[in-house]
């Protein structure tokens, strides 16, 4: 699979790009070209894994070979992903009954599966020319040990601290806003210990992520850690994420089908980049929907075509608490390139009223939700026409929001499993202040005591 980086020219390969996680000058990896797949109804009838194997090995190519991407999928999609209906021309399609209970874990646990298994790969490829010396600058990163640097505003932090939580040479920093996500979510992260580490930090997501894209253009942290990012800027995650969209499609009736609109809850845009590359492959999604909160960068956007980020808002949809979207240049190169047709996207901005609004009607008509899912609710219902059939994705399991989801609706919802495990946890988060340097200084600690 070739890559290139979307800000300056540096072509790699899949396996490159997982283990260098973001490009030179901060530039996002992406698919030089994205091919249709051949007879989709075919495939729209295989099981879960066996599909999302054929849909990986497509995008991948021979770096990874068919056989082993099968076994890299089995270990990585131990759980399901399904499409529940909730009134007659309206579905949810669940992604939060993983280890995590979020959408996360599909491409954290991919992730960790392929890099788990990184230096065999390389050993075994065909495809590795002098790309790869020119991408790493002739560093040879194999058998050192990897810090995988990466902020969350929520979600990304449990499932990728859960997917290499105890993997040997591998260490892990998560940066995440103090204060600004949930206790559940932040209990599913901060207790783990022992090769998982949590900074707590005195600011919002877009925050976070600017102190991560920092590390990685600062030579002094990068010569002495060799950083990875489990962010939706890692390939590895968001191609995944492609699988899951298939998934839904596959759980319509077929007469269905070619009238399904997706209504994507958006934060980092990393998920509805996946669902675009979905129909990019011949996926016969209609349009999507961009949902978003009132952090409303891409719907002024897409309305005024300027650019013109305002300062995050706390809202109850936390995890989607992002003004500068990190995956919005993907989207962008697709557009530019006609991979994706403009038309094909709209996005509504969903305020904090119509959020609770959204939640009410779900749960009137038996559906339990949370925030993010009611937001891409909401939109959809805003948006969908007669003679089509909607889909919202179901983000995050609605205990991860126990107390807002009960204050909204009145109602007590019991903890998952996963949830009462970590619930009487201590926190190990160390705080720290919205200062890079500080942040730093933390990182070349841990590196001086390995």
């Amino acid at each position: 699979m070739k890559l290139e980086n979307l800000k300056v020219k540096q072509d790699v390969t899949f396996l490159d790009a997982i283990t260098l996680g973001l490009g030179k000058e901060q530039g996002l990896f992406f698919p030089s070209n994205i091919a249709p797949i051949e007879n989709i109804p075919a495939l729209l009838k295989e099981d879960f894994v066996t599909r999302s194997s054929h849909i990986l090995t497509h995008l991948i190519g021979n770096e990874i070979p068919a056989e082993t991407m099968k076994s890299i999928v089995e270990a990585a999609f131990t759980f399901a992903a399904p499409l529940n209906q909730v009134n007659e021309n309206t579905y949810c399609l669940e992604l939060f009954h993983g280890p995590t209970l979020a959408f996360k874990d599909f491409g954290a646990r991919f992730m960790a599966q392929c890099l788990g298994r990184y230096n065999a790969l390389v050993k075994g490829s065909e495809l590795q020319n002098d790309t790869e010396n020119d991408a790493r600058d002739g560093t040879d990163c194999s058998g050192q040990k990897l810090t995988i640097l990466t902020a969350t505003s929520g979600d990304t932090g449990a499932a990728v601290a859960h997917a290499f939580h105890g993997v040997d040479d591998v260490e892990v920093v998560i940066l995440y806003p103090k204060g600004k996500i949930s206790l559940l979510q932040e209990k599913l992260f901060c207790t783990l210990g022992d090769n998982i580490k949590t900074l707590a930090i005195e600011g919002d997501f877009d925050d976070c992520q600017s102190m991560v894209k920092q590390a990685f253009q600062d030579d002094e942290v990068m010569s002495q850690l060799n950083l990875n990012s489990a962010n939706s800027i890692n390939i590895a995650r968001l191609l995944a994420q492609v699988c899951y969209y298939f998934e839904a499609i596959a759980q319509l009736p077929a007469e269905q089908q070619a009238e399904a609109v997706i209504s994507v809850p958006s934060g980092n845009f990393g998920n509805l980049t996946a669902g675009l590359i979905a129909k990019a492959l011949g996926l016969p999604i209609k349009r999507f929907i961009a949902a978003t909160n009132e952090n409303d960068t891409v719907p002024r956007y897409l309305a005024s075509q300027q650019w013109s980020p305002n300062q995050t808002k706390a809202t109850l949809s936390n995890a989607m608490d992002v003004s500068e979207p990190n995956n919005w240049p993907r989207i962008e190169a697709m557009f530019e390139r006609g991979i994706i047709a403009r038309e094909s996207l709209t996005a509504v901005a969903i305020d904090e009223q119509l959020t609770q609004l959204a939640m009410k009607q779900l749960y009137q008509q038996g559906y339990l939700s949370e925030p993010h899912a009611a937001i891409a609710y909401k939109a959809l219902k805003h948006a969908l026409v007669d003679d089509e059939v909607g889909i919202f994705l179901g983000t995050a399991h609605p205990a991860k929001f126990k107390d807002s989801v009960e204050n909204i609706l009145g109602e007590m919802i019991p903890l998952p499993e996963a949830l009462v495990e970590c619930a009487s946890e201590a926190i190990l988060s160390h705080s720290l202040p919205n200062d890079y340097e500080q942040v730093k200084a933390f990182l070349l600690c841990r590196y001086r005591q390995k």
